[in-house]
């Protein structure tokens, strides 16, 4: 894969036209300023701004005012979704590209060339890229793309990064945010989470006597501090903001959080008020790591504030994949939900890959509007660099999402021809739980298609009625279940996805439209 993709033009970008407020233009014609803040494991209903059609009682749970204030002033997305997991959701974001084209369709382990499939009794284990994303040729097992950091880069972006990186394996270019177009880089590394929370345990917990492998890096000022990992970052970002901004030099802020992925652990300033709510331990923990992500972009959005930069600075809001709703592999009550969607981190379903989504730009996206679009995390490469002004650069990769900036400006918009397509040929936890492994995925309109590659079995949903995916339609609607498999099947084969073999007879699994016209393995 690493080396099957040539060079090419990326077309059909136009700068966007100066945006108005009021009827009246801007007086600048300085490039928007770029902020991307990304969660990381945060549920569709991790939050006090409903993304559904109701307030639900998990809502009703959180306390995000800060969330509240951008969905107020910005634009909300009904339908947003992302990848069943971090790596492969990070790699579509940097490069545009599918999961089943880039082929990073698991997590990436610290150590190189490791698989972290658990081995599985009904198949085998394809050939995924394990070491994750590089921006240079011949690293094997990547996947060699041009990333969206060094496209805003050679433009003169001021290129920020901070959090968690989890592009690539430890050894390899991808491990190094910096290696990716970021000019700055904020404890970022191959780690895929903390090994602790806390300051005072230098955001470590070594094992027999050594450095834990998930320490995070480069936060030796808050040693020894009381300073939670979430403040840490938001601190070290706005001091880094200050260079661009004392420059008059446009930035792109990429704040991905470490918060809210396990260990789950109390963030002290706001547990207090989630026990006394009722909440258990663990859940009380889990709400305040959600608070202090929300206390984190609230203090994003007032440095925007205190240096007037709100009008010219674009916020996106999103997570990498769902909550963490079961804990097979662990043990355990889970510390969150994802009702009425069904199952969550790991899973094809509405629970793994729909996330709460909110954009602000003042003067371009009406304030406390709603689109009901579905847009998947890939689109957010072309539709920033829409937002940059860059047209026509020169990228090594045949870009797969679409720009959203169309919605930006008129939410109302609707494509119901589009088709998603999710692809997880990987089993990412010991316990064998139905479709958290193993499966792909289309929605197209209001129909969703899943396909069990251990089963053969495909089931249909209409998640404008079932958006809980409880009732498969598949046996009644037989034309739909037909044009779906194609569709996907079609699209699979286009981006020459990966399929897993069975260990008893070596065989491929079916492509979905073939699982219907052909007896099971």
């Amino acid at each position: 894969m690493a080396g099957s993709l040539t060079l090419l033009l990326f077309c059909g970008f136009t700068a966007p036209k100066p945006p108005r407020r009021d009827a009246a233009p801007r007086t600048t014609t300085v490039r928007p300023n770029i902020i991307v803040f990304l969660v990381d494991d945060m549920g569709w209903q991790d939050t006090s701004v409903p993304f559904w059609k109701q307030m639900t009682d998990l809502n009703r749970r959180y306390h995000t005012p800060n969330m509240e204030r951008l969905a107020k002033e910005g634009v909300k997305f009904t339908n947003a979704y992302a990848t069943p997991l971090c790596t492969p959701t990070r790699t579509s974001l940097m490069t545009g590209l599918n999961v089943a084209h880039h082929r990073v369709t698991n997590w990436t382990s610290p150590n190189k060339d490791t698989s972290t499939d658990y081995p599985d009794t009904v198949l085998n284990q394809v050939a995924w890229n394990v070491n994750g994303l590089s921006p240079v040729a011949g690293v094997d097992r990547t996947i060699h793309a041009t990333t969206l950091p060094a496209l805003l880069s050679q433009q003169n972006y001021y290129t920020i990064h901070a959090g968690k990186a989890h592009f690539g394996s430890a050894g390899t270019p991808g491990s190094d945010p910096k290696n990716l177009g970021f000019r700055v880089n904020i404890a970022g590394s191959e780690i895929g989470h903390p090994a602790s929370y806390l300051g005072e345990d230098n955001y470590d917990r070594p094992v027999n006597g050594k450095h834990n492998r998930n320490a995070v890096p480069g936060l030796e000022t808050y040693h020894g501090t009381d300073v939670f990992l979430t403040e840490a970052l938001t601190r070290e970002a706005l001091k880094a903001l200050d260079v661009p901004v004392r420059n008059k030099q446009p930035f792109f802020l990429y704040l991905a959080h470490y918060a809210v992925h396990t260990p789950i652990m109390a963030d002290k300033r706001f547990i207090d008020k989630y026990l006394k709510a009722g909440l258990d331990s663990t859940e009380a923990k889990y709400a305040s790591l959600v608070e202090g992500m929300d206390k984190s972009l609230g203090d994003i959005l007032a440095y925007l504030d205190a240096q007037k930069l709100t009008d010219n600075t674009v916020v996106m809001f999103m997570s990498d994949n769902g909550g963490l709703s079961t804990t097979p592999a662990r043990g355990g009550k889970a510390h969150t939900q994802n009702l009425p969607l069904r199952v969550g981190k790991g899973s094809v379903y509405e629970g793994g890959i729909r996330e709460p989504m909110l954009v602000r730009w003042p003067g371009v996206v009406k304030a406390g509007s709603v689109t009901d679009q579905y847009v998947i995390v890939e689109d957010f490469f072309p539709t920033i660099l829409e937002i940059a002004g860059i047209q026509k650069p020169a990228i090594r990769q045949s870009v797969d999402g679409r720009t959203f900036l169309p919605l930006l400006k008129n939410p109302a918009l609707r494509d119901t021809s589009r088709a998603l397509v999710w692809h997880h040929p990987n089993r990412w936890i010991a316990a064998e739980a139905p479709l958290v492994s193993w499966a792909s995925a289309l929605r197209q309109g209001d129909w969703k298609l899943v396909y069990d590659h251990r089963t053969g079995a495909l089931e249909l949903y209409n998640l404008r009625n079932d958006i809980g995916e409880q009732q498969n339609l598949a046996g009644q609607q037989p034309q739909k279940l037909k044009s779906l498999a194609a569709l996907l099947t079609n699209q699979l084969k286009r981006w020459d996805a990966q399929m897993p073999t069975f260990k008893k007879t070596g065989q491929p699994v079916r492509w979905p439209e073939d699982a219907l016209i052909q007896p099971k393995q």
